[in-house]
């Protein structure tokens, strides 16, 4: 399109306004620029996911007789992403709750040790923000810990120091289901009795994830219980994998004032990549990276743009015949760059697009993660 705008407008010497043609043709060329610096940022700059569900896919891929899973099946697409960090959730579905989560949660672990034990030149299990430093100057994947919802500790207290020791470092207190801690968020309007917010056992764990020096993860939990955070949590929080709610009206997103709470305490938001959570199909078409854009744009304009990073929450592998209408509106880490890219075509400078990728949540991280 760009040679036969330039063919047009030098033959036919036309001193019309340029053409549709020729305007889709600079816009070409700008996206190819910008993807070319994004390209150059996730490969110079820090780049960390604050969140996805890998021992999921690794545990259950082991119990069927692999090796090597992230190696072979994460590793070079988040290479190709520039991927430095990610932070792995310790998930456990429906059918293990209540009596198997414990077991559940420390067989991912379990399955990250072995994982390690065979590809130890290419990952690293993480404790503290040295060691996260430490991996990627010799051009290792580091992997951190991270609790969604603490169904495996039940209400024993004490187990949570167990798992610290195991190396878990982030505490999201609830999944979308209630448990000991207290009620988590749907992801739609359900049927249900009255909500609650934390329980005691959820505000003693509170005071036992800042005792620990673990980190605290507000995504999953309903507004009573955030409400509680603010009220009985005196230290920095995230929320590891949510979007705005005045841009998609779900429980699973923030509400202006739970962004502007967040921001105030240091805090720093995820984007998800969940369609649903994103924008409104039936009203914009497929969902895409420029509809995730919307919502740093959003956040950035409310509190600044040191509050929002990457929690893309890339699910669409486990979404294989569940009949979800759900997609991930970035396709995985081999499309991570759509959205650096999008910003930069929105007048983000480098540095700026480098703050959302990484260097945010690495602020974060490194207060927490001594």
């Amino acid at each position: 399109m760009i040679l036969l705008a330039s063919f047009c407008g030098v033959i036919i010497l036309s001193r019309t306004p340029t053409t549709t043609s020729a305007i889709g043709g600079d816009s070409l060329k700008k996206r190819e620029n910008s993807m070319a610096i994004a390209r150059e940022l996730h490969r110079s700059r820090l780049v960390l996911d604050a969140h996805f569900d890998l021992l999921v896919d690794v545990l259950e891929k082991r119990e069927k007789g692999r090796h090597r899973v992230i190696e072979e099946d994460h590793l070079p697409s988040m290479k190709k992403a520039g991927l430095d960090v990610v932070v792995s959730s310790l998930f456990v579905s429906d059918r293990y709750v209540p009596d198997m989560a414990l077991r559940r949660a420390l067989d991912q672990i379990g399955a990250l040790h072995q994982e390690v034990d065979e590809s130890g030149d290419s990952l690293a299990l993480c404790r503290t923000w040295d060691e996260v430093e430490s991996a990627r100057s010799t051009g290792k994947l580091a992997i951190v810990l991270s609790f969604e919802g603490v169904e495996p500790i039940s209400n024993d207290l004490g187990l949570l120091r167990i798992f610290y020791e195991l190396g878990v470092r982030g505490v999201g207190l609830v999944w979308s289901r209630r448990n000991y801690a207290g009620d988590g968020c749907f992801f739609s309007h359900r049927r249900e009795g009255k909500k609650g917010g934390l329980t005691d056992f959820g505000v003693r764990l509170l005071d036992e994830i800042s005792s620990l020096g673990m980190f605290l993860d507000v995504s999953h939990l309903n507004d009573e219980g955030f409400q509680d955070v603010l009220s009985f949590y005196e230290g920095p929080f995230i929320a590891s994998h949510s979007n705005c709610r005045s841009l998609m009206g779900t429980m699973r997103n923030l509400t202006d004032e739970q962004i502007v709470a967040l921001a105030q305490r240091g805090g720093v938001m995820g984007m998800n990549s969940c369609s649903t959570f994103v924008a409104d199909e039936a009203k914009v078409g497929p969902v895409t990276a420029r509809h995730l854009a919307d919502h740093v744009d959003y956040i950035k304009n409310l509190v600044g743009i040191d509050h929002v990073g990457l929690g893309f929450d890339f699910c669409d592998m486990f979404r294989t015949n569940s009949g979800s209408s759900s997609y991930d509106c970035i396709s995985g880490y081999n499309q991570s760059i759509d959205l650096s890219t999008e910003l930069l075509m929105r007048g983000y400078s480098e540095d700026q697009v480098a703050m959302v990728t990484g260097e945010n949540f690495a602020r974060f991280y490194r207060r927490i993660l001594k």
